[in-house]
């Protein structure tokens, strides 16, 4: 009996060690990759109980803090536990406001991990973190404050350096204060600090554009080194687009637009949904799934609002799709980066080839410097949106501005990517106001408008095409809600934050009447007052606008800076024959 107890205890310890190799500690995989076996991991023992994870968040300052706002009575909480991230998600809800604070709690250590109030339960851009727009390195501290230096040394005049045009510059750069708190996820604060350089601004150009005088001032620095630096700076953002940016949903969206002209269907209707189709990818935290095969059975990353745009916002990605294509999915997406960088270069050539006609040489390389130092122009590129293309087709028909069928022409196309260029349609519809010229321009407009939504005719019935259009453009951006400006926080329904919904209906009302007005008032306008009222226009759409962003600043930004950096004569002896150094098509009508 003992030899046979013996043996066994023998032959346990020959075969223990095989048993336990026989149990894997890790995945193991065969030779063509796939799983075979998996280790044993018994089901974790929760640590908290959902009643004590709720009691942790709504304890949270922030979350406590939020939710003083609103009365006890109507609050809702709902507290789910995954056992996939062994945590707690935490949901508040009250009343008409919905849900007003959502956030995490880690099971094991009690901590909380993730607390969103008030806008940032629905938006996730609005909680900060600085590198969801543009990447990390652009909106680092290092480089945009470089950015805004770089601006100022070249442009300041270092003569006058206490001047207007001091603190015209300024005022361009002083949005960076608003986006300093937006990085940080405070929106109540940096959607207010947006507006005092909209009231400047807007209050500098309206100066300009009603009396024709150009600030006083000049750039210290030679054209050549300021073109010098251009091109240095070139380089520079070149390197920031391709190496440390990222693809928003925007320019995400006119990739997709671009596949499916080229495959023979408008981009309207026709985006990459969720919905209840096929999942191709995995979940995120939130257990969505983005990647689904779509009905035309390709797996391809969900943007179902990437729609939203003018048709000639998913038409200037064709010529890029076609040299890099889409995979699909919302990977490096290298057409969105090849389209961001094309319309930067054209923005800077067009603004070259302005200065160049309407203040010579100097001005010429004055503009171009201004756009490639401007931070925010660079904050566009690396967020690879198609936010430079409205600005870039303004700018290349207001260098073409005596030729009014192609300023027609130019106009539709801006505003057929971005509808806010409508705005500036009667101004500049009545420069030079002859009506052989008027006829011109509507000419230019209409076929420029005609071959931009030849691509409804893609679709089978065009009458359905153009109903769809209206519907995912114009209706759904009218409706659109949105905490990023002053005008939409009524829908938080929260003690102590302001509803300016009236105020924006009073100034929209404004905007609209002062297109109309500043179409005739001056009757004659130079290309400076062209320019400055441009900007005005622009200016004031923006700041009535619902969903409004820092993407959106160089649609302005062209104009705001001719109209600032214009050189104003110099004083001079009175010579009957030469009253003004400057080229006359800046200051008088053309």
């Amino acid at each position: 009996m003992r030899r046979r107890v013996v043996l066994a205890v023998a032959v346990a310890f020959v075969f223990a060690p095989a048993a336990n190799a026989a149990t894997p500690t890790r995945p193991v995989y065969d030779s063509h990759g796939r799983v075979i076996a998996t280790p044993f991991a018994p089901p974790a023992q929760r640590h908290l109980t959902e009643k004590k994870a709720e009691t942790i968040f709504l304890a949270y300052p922030k979350v406590r803090d939020w939710l003083t706002r609103y009365p006890r009575k109507g609050r809702t909480v709902d507290t789910e536990y995954s056992k996939d991230y062994a945590n707690w998600t935490v949901k508040v809800w009250w009343g008409d406001a919905g849900e007003i604070a959502m956030g995490r709690v880690d099971d094991v250590t009690g901590d909380v991990t993730e607390a969103w109030t008030g806008p940032q339960v629905a938006w996730s851009m609005a909680r900060g973190g600085g590198g969801a727009f543009g990447g990390s390195k652009i909106n680092s501290p290092s480089i945009w404050l470089g950015f805004c230096a770089f601006f100022l040394v070249g442009l300041v005049d270092w003569r006058r350096p206490f001047s207007l045009r001091t603190l015209d510059l300024i005022a361009m750069l002083s949005f960076s204060v608003s986006l300093w708190f937006f990085n940080r996820g405070n929106i109540f604060a940096s959607a207010p600090l947006a507006y005092p350089p909209f009231a400047y601004l807007l209050a500098r150009g309206l100066y300009v554009g009603i009396t024709g005088r150009a600030p006083r001032g000049r750039t210290t620095w030679p054209a050549w080194i300021l073109l010098a630096a251009a091109v240095f700076a070139i380089g520079f953002r070149v390197g920031l687009n391709t190496r440390t940016s990222n693809v928003i949903d925007v320019g995400y969206s006119g990739v997709i637009g671009a596949e499916r002209i080229v495959h023979g269907e408008a981009p309207y209707g026709h985006m990459p949904v969720e919905d209840d189709l096929k999942a191709c990818g995995p979940k995120n935290q939130d257990g969505e799934i983005r990647d689904r095969v779509q009905t035309n059975g390709r797996c391809e990353s969900a943007n179902d609002r990437g729609d939203t745009y003018g048709p000639v916002a998913y038409e200037a990605y064709i010529p890029e799709y076609l040299i890099f294509g889409w995979s699909g999915k919302w990977d490096d997406l290298p057409t969105a980066h090849a389209t961001a960088i094309v319309f930067d270069l054209l923005c800077l050539l067009g603004l070259a080839l302005v200065g160049l006609r309407f203040g010579g040489p100097e001005l010429g390389a004055t503009l171009a410097f201004a756009w490639v130092a401007y931070p925010f122009t660079q904050y566009v590129s690396n967020s690879n949106t198609n936010d430079a293309l409205l600005p870039a087709f303004l700018i290349w028909g207001f260098w073409l501005l005596t030729w009014p069928a192609a300023r027609g022409a130019f106009v539709a196309l801006a505003a057929w990517t971005k509808f806010a260029a409508l705005v500036v349609a009667p101004l500049w519809a009545t420069y030079r106001a002859t009506r052989r010229e008027i006829l011109a321009y509507a000419a230019g407009f209409v076929v420029a408008t005609v071959l931009a939504f030849s691509i409804l005719l893609l679709e089978p019935n065009v009458g359905h095409a153009l109903r769809v259009f209206w519907e995912r453009t114009i209706s759904w951006q009218i409706g659109r809600g949105s905490p990023f400006s002053l005008w939409d926080w009524k829908q938080y329904h929260a003690k102590g934050i302001p509803d300016f919904h009236l105020v924006q209906r009073v100034l929209q009302a404004a905007l609209v009447i002062g297109a109309l007005v500043l179409a005739v008032v001056p009757r004659r306008k130079s290309p400076l007052q062209l320019a400055a009222l441009t900007g005005v226009l622009l200016l004031g759409f923006e700041a009535v606008l619902t969903h409004w962003f820092y993407l959106y600043i160089p649609w302005f930004f062209p104009f705001v800076a001719f109209a600032a950096l214009a050189t104003a004569p110099r004083r001079e002896p009175v010579v009957e024959t030469a009253p003004d150094d400057r080229p006359a098509e800046l200051v008088q009508p053309v």
